[in-house]
């Protein structure tokens, strides 16, 4: 079993540009408080690497106009559609996303460049006088936008009414402490948001609790950001193309490049079968060699969920192998098997594999709505 592999040992590169010949380095990214604090971060650390002054290019999405709810305008792609486009047509040299918002369908046109080391990728609890789900009053309100969300929330505390949330992490903490200035009033008991944006923001004091893996498996690719460039930049700018690419390799992190393969495999190969929302962790084992996959699956007849070990350089067989795992226990499912409320295990050379049901659909019989790709950034 091999380990994962690391970037290749860095090579004489052509001379880069000097700062004062070398044209600005345009980077597409949301306007968003959150995707500008990280894009400029990232950005920021290539500008210094390049020798050239960083240029942001703002660009609104649908997701930003849109107020409807993301089962309605369209879900995965809605954040990063109109910054990928600003790339491709060559308005801007890279652009900058929370990974969780890509889509799992390559753009031919676009190039992953580098995935940086990730930020913690579990979900926050956001309230007001307690640090955890289960002490919450019997009832609370619970804002959030996210399906997936939605549907562990439900799985977890069935009494606690969860209430649809968008707006940006401002506005979604406003509405647990209140803010009269923009008559937002304390409305929710507490709202859930992904850690690595409250970090991102310099927003951890006001962190209630991490939620456990337990009770909320993060959306695939949580916590980590993409870095976009054209496919062919190197042939398009051979004389500072080179130099931005050496740059983008020395971000990538191959550690989180491999976790956030396996779960955007997972995440792809359930697209192509289902509709639900999907929760999914992949963590690194100490050795470097093995890579632990978690994931959920919210159906109609219960919360799924798999765990699963594979070898950490075939990231993408592990992703679809438990994709495959729960597509068939859901089937089993929805064909009136009689394995709910049981534990099943597999083995095979190369994998070990356990799941779980719950059953306990929630407060609306539901465990979550339906919905593809990931939640919106935070």
């Amino acid at each position: 079993m091999s380990q994962v592999p690391m970037p290749p040992a860095a090579q004489p590169s052509p001379a880069a540009p000097s700062p004062a010949a070398a044209p600005p380095l345009r980077l597409a990214t949301r306007a968003s408080a959150l995707a500008l604090a990280q894009s400029r971060a990232v950005g920021e650390e290539l500008a210094a690497r390049t020798g050239r002054v960083l240029e942001v290019v703002e660009v609104t999405t649908q997701g930003d106009v849109d107020p409807g709810s993301l089962t309605t305008i369209g879900g995965a792609g809605v954040f990063v559609a109109a910054v990928r486009e600003a790339v491709a047509a060559g308005r801007a040299d890279l652009a900058v996303h929370s990974l969780k918002d890509l889509p799992t369908a390559p753009d031919p046109r676009l190039r992953l460049a580098a995935i940086p080391v990730r930020e913690d990728p579990s979900d926050a609890l956001v309230a007001r006088g307690v640090g955890t789900l289960a002490a919450l009053p019997t009832g609370a309100r619970v804002g959030t936008g996210s399906p997936r969300r939605r549907a562990q929330l439900a799985a977890a505390r069935p009494d606690l009414q969860v209430v649809d949330l968008r707006g940006n992490v401002d506005t979604r903490i406003a509405h647990v402490d209140g803010d009269p200035s923009r008559g937002i009033h304390a409305d929710l008991d507490a709202v859930v948001l992904a850690a690595a944006g409250l970090h991102r923001l310099g927003r951890t004091d006001r962190i209630s609790g991490l939620l456990t893996h337990a009770e909320m498996l993060p959306a695939p690719g949580q916590g980590a950001l993409a870095v976009e460039v054209r496919a062919g930049l190197a042939e398009e700018d051979p004389t500072a193309g080179p130099a931005l690419l050496e740059a983008l390799t020395g971000l990538d992190d191959p550690a989180t490049r491999a976790c956030v393969t396996a779960e955007r495999a997972l995440l792809a190969a359930l697209e192509a079968g289902c509709s639900a929302p999907v929760g999914a962790l992949a963590q690194l084992a100490p050795d470097g060699l093995t890579l632990r996959l978690q994931a959920v699956l919210a159906t109609a007849h219960g919360l799924l969920r798999e765990t699963a070990d594979g070898p950490a350089d075939q990231p993408e067989a592990l992703g679809r192998g438990l994709a495959t795992r729960l597509l068939a226990a859901e089937a089993a499912g929805a064909a009136g098997g009689s394995h709910d409320d049981a534990t099943t295990s597999t083995t095979s050379t190369s994998t070990t594999s356990t799941s779980t049901r719950t059953t306990d659909p929630g407060r609306d019989g539901r465990p979550g709505l339906p919905t593809t790709g990931g939640s919106p950034t935070p």
